[in-house]
């Protein structure tokens, strides 16, 4: 989640004027306005243009785990906690009464690629089935030579994971396994980020990792996956649905949402912010039907 938070709050910070380009675009997403950005949608919900020409409101995005924000978001300390886990998973402790007070705000859509090194990758090995993926983490194959289509030395497999209690890890059991508290005893080293997962496996020439699609470059290969009979190509069917590793990305709010929360929840659902908060970090926008479920979600404007 953090890339889009964090590209929307850069945008809102901006508080750019409706007619520059670089953040409204040239066609202004059909939103008719004389408004500076932060402005037109703060102004939805009745807050006034600040002095100065800074926004409304402010907003800052730190970066943490997905449990670490939803724990956060419970006490008081930030007004949204965002999660690319349900809080269920990530709260599995709480109880139904306690998961009620957390209102879902479903903004993207996540396909974590399955990654390995390059050397691995020339050896090969640009494609997995499900079964041998889960065979892997749960340290029932750990030499390369015993996955299909590797054509190479023995090699000893880096099996790399995220962090316990990152929204990341969460969804890959969740999805892979059915259990979010799955057992994953093939796992050689946990990182709390996803750049640290990417330059562990571009460091190295035995590893594999699941990461979010956002933080994948030309460093680490991302590989072919094959589930129930589909094969899931990265750049071509990832978002679909169907896809196991594919998982929602939330905004959270508690106990209700406020119309300063809505304001900009409302501009990352819009359309505008679809196409400049999701799509150009790596996510899938929701459909139009999801879209408009989510918008419904939102107190009404004024």
């Amino acid at each position: 989640m953090f890339p889009i938070a964090n590209r929307a709050s850069s945008y809102w910070g901006s508080n750019a004027a409706p007619d520059d380009e670089e953040y409204w675009g040239p066609e202004q997403y059909d939103i008719d306005t004389d408004a500076h950005l932060a402005d037109y949608w703060a102004g939805l919900y009745g807050f006034g243009p600040a002095d100065g020409g800074v926004p409304p409101f402010e907003v800052k995005v730190n970066l943490s785990h997905s449990g670490t924000g939803l724990e956060n978001l419970k006490a008081g300390r930030v007004d949204i906690g965002n999660s690319s886990a349900p809080v269920s998973a990530e709260l599995p402790e709480a109880s139904e009464e306690e998961l009620s007070k957390f209102e879902n705000h479903v903004v993207g859509v996540d396909a974590q690629p399955i990654v390995i090194s390059q050397e691995v990758y020339d050896a090969g090995v640009t494609h997995m089935t499900a079964e041998t993926l889960r065979a892997i983490y749960k340290g029932d194959i750990t030499d390369w030579r015993d996955v299909p289509d590797y054509d190479g030395p023995s090699k000893q497999i880096q099996c790399i994971g995220r962090a316990e209690g990152s929204g990341t890890d969460t969804a890959f059991r969740t999805n892979l396994y059915g259990d979010p508290n799955a057992p994953m005893p093939g796992i050689d080293v946990r990182k709390g980020q996803n750049q640290q997962v990417r330059d562990i496996v571009a460091r190295s020439g035995n590893a594999i990792a699941y990461m979010a699609l956002a933080f994948v470059d030309d460093s680490v290969p991302a590989i072919s996956l094959t589930f129930e009979g589909t094969e899931y190509v990265p750049g071509e069917n990832l978002s679909d649905p169907n896809y196991p590793l594919s998982r929602d990305l939330h905004c959270y709010t508690y106990e209700g949402t406020s119309e300063m929360e809505a304001a900009f929840l409302r501009m990352i659902l819009s359309d505008y912010g679809q196409e400049n908060f999701v799509k150009p970090v790596g996510y899938s926008a929701l459909t139009q039907e999801r879209q408009d479920e989510e918008l419904a979600k939102l107190p009404d404007t004024v």
